[in-house]
């Protein structure tokens, strides 16, 4: 069975996809996609870990932008490249490409709420809304045949381009930013409402799509 077909509309394709096609005909031999998704994931931990060694020195959030361009670097190359010498092996590279996603993804959530920027709660609200847009699209692909990796506008690569902004504004302007909220006599900082703010924002991109895709299949009576 082949991996569905990939949609990806972001702002940045078309920029992206010359770049990927510019490094794809430069990169040597040696260079396989296996590599370049272990690459990827080392990327995502580099970028965990300098969250957590945070809480010893900022500099240390360096770490986590190097990770996230290691990241981006890996983890658009590997299926680029293994199409653009078509030697895709479908059903392997979507496994073993979106489990380690997943990991990696769950992996620098963890980092950021282990920092001392973000709560462990507040980032783990923003990772249960990137894991219900991610069923949606996992369900999609199943009955449509189409992974859609963007939705209005936003995808992966937008996603690390926030994330990385993100790290910088957290270098620059410390842990000394708190907010109170009084009615649940808690302190958050900007970087905890953003994480609450995003994953309330893909849990409602997860209800919108959910119900227009309902009531697609309700009205084909599939």
């Amino acid at each position: 069975m082949d991996a569905p077909t990939r949609i990806q509309e972001n702002l940045t394709a078309k920029i992206e996809r010359r770049m990927l096609n510019w490094l794809c005909a430069r990169l040597p031999m040696w260079v396989t996609p296996d590599l370049l998704t272990s690459i990827g994931f080392t990327g995502a931990v580099m970028a965990a870990l300098g969250y957590a060694l945070s809480n010893f020195a900022p500099e240390w959030l360096f770490l986590t932008l190097i990770g996230f361009s290691l990241n981006w670097f890996g983890d658009s190359l590997d299926g680029s490249i293994a199409r653009y010498r078509k030697i895709e092996r479908p059903n392997y590279g979507y496994f073993i490409d979106h489990s380690l996603d997943a990991l990696a993804n769950g992996l620098l959530i963890m980092g950021m709420g282990l920092s001392p920027y973000m709560r462990m709660d507040t980032a783990l609200a923003g990772l249960a809304g990137y894991l219900l847009l991610s069923i949606h699209t996992f369900i999609s692909a199943k009955i449509f045949g189409v992974m859609r990796l963007t939705y209005f506008g936003g995808g992966p690569t937008e996603v690390r381009l926030i994330l990385m902004a993100m790290t910088l504004a957290m270098y620059f302007y410390g842990t000394d930013t708190a907010i109170s909220w009084p009615i649940a006599q808690q302190q958050f900082s900007p970087f905890d409402i953003f994480a609450v703010g995003l994953g309330s924002l893909l849990a409602m991109i997860f209800v919108f799509h959910t119900i227009k895709t309902g009531r697609y299949l309700f009205g084909k009576g599939g």
